[in-house]
């Protein structure tokens, strides 16, 4: 039979996404369907593309109790600012769980990715940084830097915003935009280990495929939520930080094993062998967190499939009138 779906584009949907405690929120549930071990999510399908400096990777995952599910392809094309354009696109759908009939789509190039992300770093923030944060730092001077900065605010609301990046005119231009957007005291730091002794919270977004941050800086009331290695050979911390802390945290263990941290740290021995805790348990107390505010605690988050499915079913509730209807 015929049906409508709604088409939206990225001006759309930046008029009703917001980064706010509601989209914390809506992350934090997938982490909880995840935990609860009842969430179908496949491996994610990752292609690389190095003649043309370039990769495509799909999620998807299917949660009981939502309406639909997504299937998201975010691309990543790093020599196009050399031709002025973003190197980072893709689109989500969302299909009915009740028939499979393609409900949205969403031509997000990469805006629902980038604001799940974030979410899902203050998700980890909430559940595994200390009770009281200070001074916050951030390694990485990009759009995710800014984001996950913007979104640790809404959990522990520090005062202070340490910047680090390899780029000075970069973290300089990233410092002062934190610190007009969350109204808080910006700096820059010239190295990453004085910025790790001052912050109780440190976030790294960047692609780096060498670690940046040495286990030798980690430090008791210390959180730190590790996002950029989302992919083959990326890596930012050493990998003995992971076996220093007293907690590693992973969005999925199945995943850290082949593309996040753990992956370096399973390559190269460093690993103690024991299971992985993941956040969704942790979330719902299956799982033990943090023991004391002098604990060191890491999280690795990959980016899931079911955060996909949560943020695409959150706006498409939300959409009203946005977007453009297509019978077929």
């Amino acid at each position: 039979m015929p049906h409508d779906i709604r088409v939206v584009t990225e001006t759309e949907l930046r008029e009703l996404v917001k980064l706010d405690l509601d989209l914390v929120n809506v992350v934090e549930q997938a982490f909880v369907a995840l935990g609860r071990g009842d969430v179908i999510m496949p491996p994610i399908m990752s292609m690389e593309l190095p003649q043309l400096n370039a990769e495509v990777d799909a999620k998807t995952a299917f949660i009981p109790g939502f309406d639909g599910f997504a299937l998201k392809v975010s691309t990543g094309f790093f020599d196009n600012p050399k031709r002025g354009l973003p190197s980072l696109g893709g689109l989500m759908t969302l299909l009915s769980a009740t028939d499979g009939a393609v409900r949205a789509v969403f031509l997000d190039n990469g805006f629902l990715t980038d604001m799940r992300t974030a979410a899902a770093g203050a998700v980890a923030a909430r559940h595994l940084a200390p009770e009281t944060v200070t001074t916050a730092g951030v390694i990485g001077t990009g759009l995710q830097a800014r984001l996950q900065m913007r979104a640790a605010h809404l959990v522990r609301p520090f005062e202070r915003v340490l910047v680090w990046g390899r780029d000075l005119e970069k973290a300089t231009l990233c410092a002062a935009d934190l610190g007009r957007d969350i109204g808080v005291e910006a700096e820059v730091c010239t190295d990453p280990a004085v910025l790790m002794k001052r912050a109780q919270l440190v976030v790294t977004t960047t692609p780096s495929f060498t670690p940046i941050v040495q286990a030798g800086w980690l430090h008791p009331e210390l959180h730190i939520t590790a996002m950029g290695s989302d992919a083959p050979d990326k890596c930012e911390l050493a990998p003995e930080a992971l076996a220093r802390a007293d907690l590693y945290v992973a969005d999925s263990a199945a995943q850290v094993e082949t593309r996040g941290e753990l992956r370096t740290a399973l390559e190269r021995g460093v690993w103690p062998g024991t299971p992985v805790t993941e956040l969704g348990p942790l979330i719902l107390g299956a799982q033990p967190g943090r023991n004391s505010a002098r604990d060191t605690t890491i999280a690795d988050l990959t980016g899931t499939g079911a955060q996909d499915t949560a943020i695409a079913t959150h706006v498409f509730a939300r959409l009203g009138d946005a977007g453009t209807l297509i019978s077929t």
